[in-house]
């Protein structure tokens, strides 16, 4: 088990306004030493509720114990990533079912197509695809979309459902051809620390002041993509929710707003997507008089 420090990650000041993580994956093994300090240091940070992804049957199990063991902090998705579309689990799909009908899970996903891996072979993709479109829509709740290099099958079988989706266009890095496309379609744009990259990311910075503030969301995709200008990195260079300001940040300066109203207004759309509940929230430092 690698070892993960417990010191502060290193942040930009918590806004005042709170912070939802619309896309972390918490149930990934290398959170399992030090998870609660993983918590405790999202809620230093004024990031007060996370969405837990689930990628598979199992962390989809995983990702539901963790939101029932935190309810109204934590809330988890339950579907199949298309890196795992030819696996076993993903043709279970009763078990699917029964995961996503819990009320801790807010929407269908990780799903959709991704052709610049390619880890399981494209038709077992589209086919697990298709069959997580038709549990969102049986079950009224909204999808949580993955897509890289196949932009042109993913609108065609979205489009092939229904004309328009509630959900979100999640880890969001492509053009402003496809931005306008997945708007166009209804959903909301998940933006992570790939925005922070200048040396892949820039061009995202350009387009931020396209997305309507009620369909932009942000999130770290931890423990992935963590944001390149944190100073000093952690030795572990995993990614956490403590580090969803930062990102927050680079948004807000993108759209030449500050990071409380990015912070209000993500907040808000998150809310409204997955049908958070709103929790009360102290800005860090501020007492119960200035609350």
């Amino acid at each position: 088990m690698r070892n993960h420090s417990t010191a502060s990650p290193a942040a930009v000041a918590s806004p005042a306004a709170p912070l939802i993580d619309i896309g972390i994956n918490l149930a990934h093994d290398s959170y399992d030493a030090d998870r609660e300090a993983v918590l405790a240091r999202a809620e230093a940070a004024g990031v007060v509720q996370m969405v837990i992804t689930g990628s598979t049957l199992e962390s989809t199990r995983r990702a539901l114990e963790l939101a029932r063991a935190h309810p109204s902090r934590l809330f988890a998705t339950a579907g199949v990533h298309p890196h795992h579309a030819s696996e076993p689990g993903a043709q279970r799909e009763a078990e699917l079912e029964e995961l996503a009908r819990a009320p801790e899970v807010v929407a269908v996903g990780e799903c959709g197509l991704d052709y610049y891996r390619d880890f399981s072979p494209r038709d077992a993709q589209r086919r697990a695809f298709h069959r997580q479109l038709e549990l969102a829509v049986r079950l009224g709740k909204p999808v949580f979309l993955h897509q890289r290099e196949a932009h042109a099958d993913f609108v065609a079988i979205l489009r092939e459902h229904a004309p328009a989706w509630r959900g979100v266009a999640h880890c969001f890095t492509g053009s402003a051809e496809e931005l306008s496309c997945y708007l166009e379609l209804g959903l909301a744009i998940g933006i992570t620390g790939w925005i922070c990259d200048e040396r892949r990311g820039s061009h995202l910075a350009a387009l931020m002041p396209k997305i309507p503030a009620g369909r932009l969301l942000v999130e770290t995709d931890g423990p992935y993509l963590l944001p390149r200008d944190v100073r000093p990195k952690p030795a572990s260079r995993r990614n956490e929710p403590a580090f969803l300001p930062r990102i927050a940040a680079t948004v807000a300066r993108a759209r030449g707003e500050t990071l409380e109203s990015l912070a209000r207004s993500s907040s808000a759309a998150a809310r409204a997507l997955f049908q958070l509940p709103e929790l009360g929230f102290r800005p860090q430092g501020a007492t119960a008089s200035e609350n």
